[in-house]
């Protein structure tokens, strides 16, 4: 559902994978399915609502530092730079937490996240 549904299909399962990944094992079985990069691709081309579902799935995943390296390496940053800057309340708290969560103790992300212009100069 989350690679080829229509836009609600796709935002409710990335709302259910978020739920799930609040789970320490199902972060990993998640990840390993194969879910961020749909999520990613949510994040990029979704509509609000399915923006903010995938950015909180993420943020969720991220908690797990070998997730971190992976959401990272899919090119999430970019977009939830852009979520952060461009999208409505909700879809900006979840895009903060996801950055939050990828720059948590991973240097390489904290730059990756800076070049993208999360941070201000």
């Amino acid at each position: 559902l989350l690679r080829t549904g229509d836009a609600a299909g796709k935002t409710q399962a990335a709302g259910a994978l978020s739920n799930l990944a609040c789970n320490a094992d199902n972060k990993i079985a998640i990840a390993r399915a194969g879910a961020v990069e749909p999520l990613v691709e949510l994040l990029r081309t979704g509509d609000a609502a399915g923006k903010t579902q995938a950015a909180g799935a993420l943020s969720n995943l991220a908690v797990n530092d070998d997730n971190q390296i992976m959401i990272a390496c899919t090119g999430a940053v970019e977009p939830l730079v852009e979520l952060l800057k461009t999208g409505d309340a909700a879809g900006k708290t979840r895009a903060a937490g996801a950055l939050s969560n990828l720059a948590r103790r991973n240097a390489h992300n904290q730059k990756r996240i800076t070049r993208a212009g999360a941070v201000e100069p």
